[in-house]
């Protein structure tokens, strides 16, 4: 993965508001498979969180997945 790909969370982050399967946005990687920085926001635009991940917490999206809406708690 690179800067500016999307990713997809596998793991619940509730301390962030977030939840596996949410969709966010690499603005920068760690060394080679060491982690990233995810920026997580809503579909105005708004920043929920950036948040620092390992490598096996993300992963790319699928070509045959479809995105999924949801309110943020709180």
């Amino acid at each position: 993965m690179k800067e500016l790909d999307a990713v997809v969370l596998a793991d619940d982050l509730p301390e962030h508001g977030l939840r596996a399967g949410d969709l966010g946005t690499v603005v920068l990687v760690h060394r080679a498979d060491a982690g990233y920085e995810v920026e997580f926001t809503t579909l105005g635009g708004e920043t929920v969180a950036v948040v620092t991940l390992l490598a096996s917490q993300v992963r790319p999206t699928g070509r045959q997945e479809i995105a999924h809406a949801r309110l943020l708690a709180g």
